[in-house]
């Protein structure tokens, strides 16, 4: 059975950090790409980071801008984002993907392409206010 939990969202002020966690299943955990992506009101989905839990290799879109950061706990099952300097314009619901048992030659996880992730969570919901 496949699930991804998201949690860690909350209201906070600009400039502050958040460390967003998913909790995945073994089996959506495992040799997989993992993702985080972020849909603001009115906006389409866009995606933030990648990693592949293999090898613990990140990938990131190049709006992360440096503020984030994705990393892994094997033992849990689970990855985490760790979004610093908030501002206004990061508010968003923020979704956990993932695209597991990845083959050899597909380990290279997209941060941005939505078609790759074929199981999701419900999301976190980050709000900041300046």
């Amino acid at each position: 059975q496949v699930q991804l939990v998201e949690s860690g969202g909350g209201s906070v002020q600009a400039g502050e950090s958040l460390k967003l966690s998913c909790a995945a299943s073994k089996y959506a955990y495992n040799s997989s790409c993992m993702a985080w992506f972020r849909q603001a009101p009115g906006k389409e989905r866009e995606g933030v980071a990648a990693i592949y839990t293999g090898y613990s290799t990140s990938f990131y879109s190049d709006s992360a801008n440096g503020r984030f950061v994705v990393s892994q706990d094997t033992g849990l099952t689970t990855i985490y984002l760790r979004i610093r300097n908030l501002a206004p314009e990061d508010t968003a619901m923020y979704y956990c993907a993932a695209d597991p048992e990845r083959p050899l030659g597909r380990r290279r996880c997209s941060p941005t392409d939505r078609t790759e992730y074929r199981y999701w969570g419900q999301g976190t919901q980050v709000t900041v206010s300046s």
